[in-house]
């Protein structure tokens, strides 16, 4: 099997996950280190430099940091100072392809996301808990742009559910999207099975997610007037 064929990720890195969950403590995971680096952390970096083309082809603003700490991947232990969980690491492992914006930038700007865990992993994309303007620029494109925004839902249809009871004063109850323009939210998200992860073509299929997820992408970066 060539390096290009070889699967990106081992069932190995399910495996851990769903022994870090039933051993969610610091002495288990000092002992398993090794293990997590081996299974989890190395096969994501590598996973970042593989589709880096692709995403640059897709789009030159999002960036793969194929860095082990501070880039693309994210940190395997947990934020736990205001969270009733107090359990140190996290079960999954997240790899964001941030807008090369979002660094300068105080809103939060369209990437794509790629969340690995048992039973769990998918590829998401879009803004998630845009700022009051942020919302309102996006409302106001979907106003002023109905066919666009129809063609980008229908390829790549929103999956966040939560919003507002009612649509927010100033736009139209009544508007074909009045269900959008409640939203909190404008993500989509495609679903992969762990054998798909595990499997050789997985790079391909992560690359035709994130391509077809894309138009929506693409709308809100125009609404938020940042370039994609």
């Amino acid at each position: 099997m060539t390096a290009t064929s070889a699967p990106s990720f081992s069932p190995d890195l399910f495996r851990f996950f769903r022994d870090l969950e039933r051993h969610n403590n610091r002495a288990w995971f000092q002992s398993n280190k090794p293990r997590y680096e081996s299974t989890v952390l190395e096969p994501a970096v590598r996973f970042v430099k593989e589709v880096e083309p692709g995403m640059a082809k897709m789009s030159p603003h999002i960036v793969a940091d194929a860095r082990p700490y501070g880039g693309s991947v994210s940190r395997i232990y947990r934020d736990v100072r205001f969270s009733r969980d107090k359990s140190p690491y996290r079960t999954n492992v997240g790899i964001h392809f941030a807008h090369a914006e979002s660094v300068s930038s105080e809103e939060h700007l369209p990437g794509v996301y790629l969340h690995l865990e048992p039973g769990e992993s998918m590829v998401s994309a879009g803004v998630w808990q845009p700022s009051a303007a942020g919302l309102g620029q996006i409302r106001d494109r979907i106003v002023a742009k109905p066919k666009d925004w129809s063609r980008a839902i229908l390829q790549a249809p929103l999956t966040s559910e939560e919003a507002y009871v009612r649509v927010p004063a100033g736009y139209d109850a009544n508007h074909e999207f009045a269900d959008d323009l409640r939203r909190k939210d404008f993500v989509t998200s495609l679903k992969f099975s762990d054998a798909e992860v595990t499997a050789p073509g997985f790079r391909k299929k992560f690359l035709d997610a994130a391509l077809r997820t894309d138009p929506v992408n693409r709308f809100l970066a125009g609404a938020l007037r940042v370039p994609w």
